[in-house]
């Protein structure tokens, strides 16, 4: 997401929604109204959407520029919410998996097998599963790899590249031991996945693991649904041209 609305210049992916502090989307959403009342052309938003990677922004946006009512805003803003919140507690559900059979000593096949279930159907055969994830190790192992790309782990990556990841990790238990993954974590990104690898890699029992995590999972998923909500309320405030103080006071009412 652009963190300088209208500027054009941004990476289309920097921010996730998963992720931003509440009071930084609120500050997002305001600086849209300045600049929005600054320069009296609502052909920003167009911009700010073409420069922004993150979806539910995204859909914002888009329907702040539309002649849709305000219902059928928010309607389809809940629609949008869910389908992309789903989509996050499928991937954390994915990680979940992994993590609990690295912690139970589970053979990576069956890892590999119980990931397609939750996808649906696996995304490649086993057999090119495994020359990927193997692959991903040779990578690592090389001399100035870049880890922390290569390692990284979130619920951001498409289920086919986040099972090839999970896979990886898995196959580095099996073959070098649980103890082993703690050299990874250095080039982790605080976050769900590290803490659950640091869990399992600690020797912690799979049914620990996997309630940590599933509360982890459920805390991220219930700010996101929180954050969604006033983002779709600021949005509608903008839309509705009100104040930014009237804006502001939409955001302060989200806010402990």
């Amino acid at each position: 997401m652009s963190p300088n609305p209208g500027g054009g210049q941004s990476a289309p992916s920097e921010l996730d929604i998963l992720e931003m502090p509440m009071e930084a989307l609120a500050a997002y959403w305001l600086s849209i109204k300045k600049l929005l009342d600054a320069k009296r052309d609502r052909s920003l938003l167009t911009t700010e959407m073409e420069n922004t990677g993150e979806r539910f922004i995204r859909h914002l946006l888009d329907a702040a520029t539309s002649g849709l009512e305000p219902e059928l805003i928010r309607r389809l803003s809940r629609a949008k919410a869910g389908a992309l919140l789903s989509e996050a507690r499928r991937r954390y559900g994915m990680m979940r998996l992994t993590l609990c059979g690295i912690a139970q000593g589970e053979n990576p096949r069956l890892t590999y097998i119980r990931l397609g279930g939750v996808m649906g159907g696996a995304p490649t055969s086993e057999k090119r599963a495994f020359e990927l994830a193997y692959g991903l190790m040779s990578a690592a192992g090389e001399k100035n790899a870049d880890l922390p790309a290569l390692l990284r782990v979130d619920h951001k990556q498409k289920d086919d590249r986040l099972a090839m990841k999970l896979l990886f990790y898995a196959l580095a238990a099996r073959r070098n031991g649980k103890q082993s993954l703690n050299e990874y974590l250095p080039h982790l990104p605080a976050g769900s996945f590290a803490e659950g690898l640091s869990l399992a890699a600690d020797g912690f029992d799979a049914e620990f693991v996997s309630s940590h995590m599933t509360a982890l999972r459920d805390a991220i998923l219930g700010q996101a649904r929180r954050k969604m909500d006033m983002a779709t309320e600021m949005c509608l405030a903008i839309h509705a041209q009100l104040s930014y103080e009237d804006v502001f006071r939409v955001a302060r009412a989200f806010m402990p």
